[in-house]
């Protein structure tokens, strides 16, 4: 009986740190000379993602993907490992 409640225990474990680290990693050049932060819902969980002004580098948004990015430009859907050019206040994904 110990047995299987340790074995429980230990799946259920790995089952919640798996989950922890879902995550949508994104390499962006941002060609505007501003900053960018826009709403990202992952799996229903809304957070916030910055893109930094003339600026390229990597973003990780954490959450499982799909991610949706939210802009003024309209929606943008990322899986991850997309890679991202940033002009005139739109995502444009290559």
């Amino acid at each position: 009986m110990k047995a299987r409640l340790s074995i429980a225990t230990l799946v259920a474990g790995l089952l919640a740190s798996s989950a922890a680290w879902a995550a949508v990693t994104v390499r962006y050049y941002n060609r505007d000379s501003r900053d960018y932060t826009w709403t990202a819902v992952c799996s229903g969980v809304k957070t916030s993602v910055s893109f930094g002004k003339s600026q390229t580098a990597s973003v990780t948004i954490q959450g499982s993907s799909p991610c949706t990015i939210q802009t003024d430009g309209g929606n943008v859907v990322l899986k991850g490992g997309e890679d991202l050019d940033i002009k005139g206040g739109r995502i444009i994904v290559k």
